[in-house]
């Protein structure tokens, strides 16, 4: 349809990776418990895992300089104030939450004394003093978080179905990729 009001391509691309990446970090997060300490399938996962954590935060850093230069389309005059204030307010949370993830996830590792290695390429030593009580902050914050990220990515995701499948208001088409 010409004349949509979409987000630009590179809005989109981010958008879609995150959300790619985040299905492949919680899904390697779960699977940390299961794996036995001092394993190679642990050490595997704990590898996958916090690459991805950090390339997250790569990604994030980029949206949120990228959404500094380029406003967003505007929400359509049909949604109520408090409709806008909840749009505004989730995605306020999830970029807060997609940023504070990482960084607690690096902060656990090295509080614990751990180099972070990055897909076995590049090595980011601990930053910080080692300290088991803020590694142990840290890991709380990480876990609390991973309940946040659940609940605002389901009412995200529920938003977007109502307004493509309930509303057809063209909300949910602004993020899809552009047809040819």
């Amino acid at each position: 349809m010409s004349g949509e009001v979409r987000y630009d391509g590179v809005a989109v691309g981010l958008h879609w990776l995150i959300a790619v990446l985040a299905i492949a970090v919680a899904t390697l997060g779960l699977l940390i418990p299961e794996a036995p300490r001092g394993s190679e399938w642990r050490d595997f996962v704990l590898l996958w895992h916090r690459s991805i954590g950090v390339t997250i935060l790569v990604a994030m850093v980029l949206r949120v300089l990228w959404r500094l230069g380029h406003k967003p389309p505007p929400l359509p005059p049909s949604l109520r104030p408090i409709e806008a204030f909840l749009a505004h307010a989730t995605h306020a949370l999830l970029y807060l939450a997609f940023l504070a993830m990482p960084i607690a996830g690096y902060l656990n590792t090295a509080a614990a004394g751990h180099s972070l290695s990055l897909f076995g390429l590049v090595t980011i030593p601990p930053l910080v003093p080692e300290s088991e009580r803020l590694a142990q902050i840290a890991i709380g914050l990480h876990l609390v978080g991973q309940f946040a990220v659940y609940g605002f990515v389901a009412l995200h995701v529920a938003a977007a179905l109502m307004h493509g499948i309930v509303r057809r208001d063209g909300v949910f088409s602004r993020m899809l990729p552009a047809r040819r």
